[in-house]
Formats: structure tokens, sequence, C-alpha cells
């Protein structure tokens, strides 16, 4: 598909494109030169606190698995109904 780079560096991203990769205003990109291509990547940025609580549960699992703590699943299932507890 072909788009035009508008003025201010603009480009439109096609509808169908953002229809199928459920895009929606305001989201956000990292954009990367790579040997003369363009690459646009999605990213999904989360409050300070977030990425706080995520190193410290990360940080548990890892105690936990040091001291022969942690949980074994059979399944990905499993993990996910243990982590919806």
């Amino acid at each position: 598909m072909l788009v035009e780079l508008k003025a201010k560096s603009q480009v439109t991203i096609p509808k169908d494109i953002v229809n199928s990769m459920d895009l929606n205003q305001g989201d956000q990109f990292e954009v990367i030169e790579d040997e003369g291509k363009i690459i646009l990547v999605p990213v999904a940025i989360y409050p300070e606190h977030v990425i706080k609580e995520l190193k410290e549960q990360v940080n548990e699992i890892k105690k936990s698995i040091k001291n022969g703590k942690q949980p074994i699943f059979d399944s990905i299932d499993s993990l996910f109904e243990d982590l919806d507890k």
C-alpha cells in the first residue's frame, strides 16, 4: 500500500491495517530506521507505579524459585487460574 508523506512529516496508516491490529487513536509507536526501512512498533506505556509493582512481583518469584517454593503448573491455564486468585 502506498501512503504519502504529509505536512509535518505525517503519514496515515491504512484503515485495514488499523483494524486488523486493533489500533486506536492515541496509541503510541516506537519508530525505528533499519537499513532504509521505517518500522512502526506499537508500544504500551505503563505508569511508573505499575512497573514498580511488576518488578516487586518478579523479585518475589525469583526468591520463591531460589528457595524451591515456586509452584509447578500442569498447564498455562492452571498458571493463569492461580494468577487470577
